[in-house]
């Protein structure tokens, strides 16, 4: 028999036999497998191509139509599409579908349909009015309860929280009854009633296509391809068919060669994985080495060579990450199929068929296999060159530092150094990234020193931490690699968390507006006094009691309404502001109290500005743009003072400085400190007197920090106490005859104990403040590429200190309260002298 099939045979039964420890090695092998493999099925499930969605968008019809606001402009090309839309006053009226049906062919048939929403008391849900029981419309919708509607009925998705039964009082329209509920094929989280008498209202304010409006499915005698795009464009009408998505995917360009940066990206990931599945698989494998000294001895005492020897342990590597890396991969995608579904209904995202990146997949698993052979390199190396005699003879090995690791060590972490110092220079993270790899090498290679060093203070320590400690130094080839596990989780984590909060607080630091929060805003367009009169008086009526502030707008001789703009950098982002034009009532609003200095100043033809970079030698530059005039630029006096908010920018200008630069003024805004309700349909209301209408409301900033931050610490506590746990179970077999003879002298269980929760706790420990200081640097670096937006802006750093200490606190916490808890009672054994 040769040597690899005996030696997988030899490692596939102590693999059998050892089924705990094995299963731990297959979990730190295949967790980074089933992790990526489910994200990568997720994805790519959740990715609904135009192909695949074209049922549920048009049923069995050959094409879709939108019926786009008359004048719309509208130009559909293979990769994308590009509209305008809106007008003073009433539209015109819609395309007939006789007209529809002619631009499409003889022998057209059309099914008109209506997208928009649906009141129900406060809440708002989709609908759609169409008759389902079309043949055209297979497809669309999966009936799963009930039946389809007929005239005043409606069927509801599960999402709407309808049921069979229930009665809708639409206001103004007749009852309409819920007979079944229909599952959309590719949107779980929908919420939406359909039915043939359904009277959905336009949600937004503005048109566009995919969304709300009237529509037609079109079934045509040939196809409707591109050809015909332009045509019905010209006539307002927006086409999506069968045979465009064909064509589209046909011409899709592929995508081009990954650049440098995303180059190295993909290397320092997998550089990472492995390295970090080596370091927390490698005292698992070193556990099984240690229990299998004697059977290897046995074999090289036989006639093994040390290369049967170093087979032999790397088939373990070989047996378990391929069987990791096959579990992982199958739960990978299992895991990806079920959660897809379930990530779409939380994210209101799209789902279709299960889809497997398989390339991406097996790479993936290749990886896992890849990283279980490594993790047994050292093992396999320290059989090879283990004395039988001392084995046979029960003397435990003591390994020594090599005298140069130190200095390379050192030489490294200076090298990764000078790389961060470098790298944080750059526009991409990922080269951050690479240097800290080269600094976790080196901390790599000078662990053992560390531990040795450390390891001087035993001295001050209490009898069981002392032993403990004293037996981590004698065997710093199986400390040094939990350690290090420990410190490369820690130090992505922190980095991580360092880098993630950096960018929130420069997200929210860089979040400005020329408006308080819980102001709101109206603002017409172009629009005649009297269309202006009738929106003010509809605004009022809307809002009473509310008091009105009046903002206005410029306008040359000719009627071209002009904007009155500055720029100033805000968080180091150079930004665009329009000045409001207004009076006192106006400032009241947006400094939130009375300010006599200000309020003076405005009454003396003054802006009140509130950046205070914006104005130089008391002066404020402006420049007043027009689409349709020719741009000007002034330089009109200028204060400064304090605005309502701490994040508020913008300027304020009284009408009289307007005026006499040449222009003339008339109310064209309304603001009002206002906080709309959640069923709140101003803007609706309002679009139906003038289309040139915009409703605002400032809510503040609303993002909150990166959930994803709470996934790093449960992955980092779990992982970096996994890998300690794992090297506290190798300390306590090692330590089976010190313990034996601390038991026979009378030492309590709760001392045997504190020895190994000692290991325990000054691996992790170790570990977690070596990963702290290496992640720090790490995080810090990052804090520059992540939130800098140009030369000359500073970094924003910024350090989730919950989050920190409970990465570098919990693995010690967590393994010192495990080996706590094992048990410590252990059978008498003879001592060789």
């Amino acid at each position: 028999m040769s040597a690899l099939p005996a030696a997988l045979r030899i490692s596939r039964r102590s693999a059998w036999r050892s089924r705990g420890r094995s299963a731990l090695i297959m979990v730190m092998i295949g967790l980074p497998v089933l992790v990526i493999t489910a994200l990568f099925t997720v994805v790519e499930t959740m990715n609904v191509s135009a192909r695949e969605g074209q049922t549920a968008e048009f049923g069995a019809a050959d094409a879709r139509i939108w019926q786009a606001p008359a004048g719309s402009e509208l130009r559909q090309e293979p990769n994308g599409a590009s509209w305008s839309t809106g007008d003073d006053g009433a539209s015109a009226a819609p395309r007939s579908p006789s007209e529809v049906a002619a631009l499409l062919g003889p022998g057209t048939r059309l099914v008109p349909f209506t997208a928009g929403v649906f009141r129900r008391g406060a809440e708002r849900i989709d609908a759609l009015r169409i008759d389902l029981r079309d043949p055209l419309t297979k497809g669309m919708l999966t009936l799963t309860e009930g039946r389809l509607p007929g005239a005043g009925e409606v069927v509801a998705t599960p999402a709407s929280g309808l049921r069979p039964g229930e009665v809708l009082r639409p206001p103004g329209a007749a009852p309409l009854t819920v007979v079944g509920v229909v599952e959309h094929p590719h949107r779980p989280s929908l919420r939406q009633v359909v039915g043939p008498d359904v009277s959905p209202v336009q949600a937004e304010e503005f048109w566009s296509p995919h969304e709300y409006g009237p529509g037609w499915l079109a079934d045509t005698p040939r196809p409707v391809t591109w050809n015909d795009v332009p045509a019905l464009n010209a006539a307002d009408l927006y086409v999506t068919s069968r045979a465009m998505i064909s064509d589209s995917a046909r011409t899709l360009a592929r995508p081009g060669p990954m650049n440098v940066a995303g180059t190295a990206g993909l290397g320092v990931m997998v550089i990472m994985v492995v390295l970090e599945t080596v370091l927390l698989a490698g005292p698992a494998f070193a556990v099984g080495l240690r229990r299998r000294r004697r059977e290897l001895a046995e074999i090289a005492a036989q006639g093994g060579s040390a290369a049967h020897l170093r087979t032999i342990v790397l088939a373990d590597g070989l047996v378990l990450g391929g069987a990791a890396a096959v579990v992982a991969t199958v739960l990978g995608v299992g895991a990806g199929a079920f959660g897809a579904p379930l990530v779409a209904r939380w994210t209101e995202g799209m789902v279709g068929p299960v889809d497997v990146p398989w390339t991406a997949v097996l790479a993936v698993a290749a990886l896992g296999l890849f990283s279980g052979i490594t993790a047994a390199q050292v093992p396999a190396a320290q059989a090879a060159r283990q004395d039988t005699a001392s084995v046979l003879a029960a003397r435990p090995p003591v390994a020594a530092d090599g005298p140069g690791r130190p200095l390379a060590g050192v030489v490294l972490v200076l090298a990764g150094l000078g790389a961060t110092l470098v790298a944080r220079r750059q526009s991409e993270p990922v080269w951050v990234w690479a240097a800290a790899v080269l600094i976790m090498i080196g901390l790599l290679v000078l662990t053992p020193w560390l531990v040795r060093f450390t390891g001087r203070a035993a001295t001050r320590l209490r009898l069981p931490l002392r032993v403990a400690v004293r037996d981590a130094v004698r065997h710093r080839s199986r400390t040094a690699s939990a350690v290090a596990a420990v410190m490369a989780v820690t130090a992505t984590a922190v980095a991580m968390g360092i880098g993630v909060q950096s960018e929130y607080m420069d997200r929210r630091n860089a979040y400005t507006s020329a408006r308080p929060t819980g102001m709101l805003a109206i603002w017409g367009g172009t629009m005649s006094d009297a269309t202006w009169g009738r929106l003010r008086a509809e605004t009022a009526r809307l809002l009473p009691g509310v008091p009105l502030a009046s903002g206005y707008q410029a306008q040359d001789a000719q009627g071209r309404r002009y904007a009155l703009r500055y720029t100033v950098k805000w968080n180091g982002i150079r930004t665009r502001r329009t000045a409001a034009i207004g009076d006192r009532a106006l400032l009241r609003l947006l400094q939130g109290r009375d300010d006599p200095r200000a309020a003076e100043a405005l009454a003396s033809g003054k802006a009140v500005v509130f950046d205070p970079a914006a104005v130089r030698d008391g002066k404020l530059a402006l420049r007043a743009a027009s689409t349709s005039g020719p741009p000007r630029r002034l330089d009109v006096p200028a204060v400064v003072a304090v605005p309502a908010d701490e994040h508020q920018g913008g300027a304020l200008l009284p009408r009289a400085l307007v005026e006499q630069a040449g222009f003339t003024t008339a109310e064209r805004q309304l603001y009002a400190m206002y906080r709309p309700p959640a069923d709140f349909t101003l803007g609706r209301d309002l679009a139906k007197v003038t289309g040139r209408v915009t409703v605002a409301s400032e809510e503040g900033y609303r993002n909150l920090p990166d959930p994803g931050l709470l996934g790093w610490l449960v992955g980092a506590v779990v992982l970096a106490a996994g890998g300690t746990l794992a090297a506290t179970g190798l300390a306590a077999a090692d330590m089976r005859p010190e313990r034996a003879t601390m038991l026979a002298i009378g030492a309590p269980p709760a001392t045997l104990r504190l020895v190994v929760a000692g290991q325990a706790l000054y691996v992790s420990g170790l570990g977690a403040l070596m990963g702290l200081a290496a992640g720090t640097v790490t995080g810090v670096a990052l804090s520059r590429p992540m939130t800098t937006h140009g030369a000359g802006d500073p970094a924003t750093i910024a350090v989730p200190w919950p989050f920190v200490i409970a990465v570098v606190a919990g693995p010690p916490v967590l393994a010192t309260a495990a080996a706590l808890i094992t048990r410590t009672r252990l059978p008498l054994t003879r001592r060789l002298q």
